[in-house]
């Protein structure tokens, strides 16, 4: 297996969890509920801490991690602050961008799991695909959730 393979897999991952943590603490700021407001951050804290895990990954195979988000990932957060100055920063807006945001990291994750790689790292990757998967669908509930409510009034 050769690890440079290995090793650009797991960046791509870094980069999708620094976008998260970063788009996620952008939405905590944004957020009028103190609840979302506190998953968010939860949600940023352990997407940092994901990304950190691939890091020590990267370095233990003899690579250089990622250390900056994608450029896809800070159109996304511009987006986010356009969009929210425009909507007035509803929550129900933010939670459909991180909703957005959250069905891309799904795809790197699923992505990344269709490529060849040693046992310990798919445990890793596939460990933290499921939480990702976890935090995509908590977070669509929740805006459905917003959604019906605001049809109702």
């Amino acid at each position: 297996m050769d690890n440079s393979k290995v090793i650009d897999v797991l960046n791509d991952l870094i980069e999708t969890c620094i976008d998260a943590d970063q788009g996620f603490n952008e939405a905590a700021r944004n957020v009028k509920s103190p609840e979302l407001h506190s998953l968010f951050i939860g949600i940023a804290d352990t997407r940092n801490g994901f990304a950190n895990e691939l890091k020590r990954e990267v370095l233990v195979l003899g690579g250089d991690p990622e250390t900056r988000g994608s450029g896809a990932g800070a159109m996304h957060r511009a987006w986010m602050s356009v969009k929210g100055t425009l909507t007035g920063k509803s929550d129900e807006s933010i939670l459909s961008e991180a909703e957005r945001g959250e069905d891309s990291a799904v795809k790197a994750y699923t992505k990344a799991l269709k490529e060849p790689t040693p046992s310990s790292v798919r445990d890793l990757i596939d460990r933290q695909y499921r939480s990702v998967q976890d935090t995509h669908d908590r977070i669509k509930q929740m805006r459905d959730s917003k959604s019906a409510g605001m049809g109702r009034r």
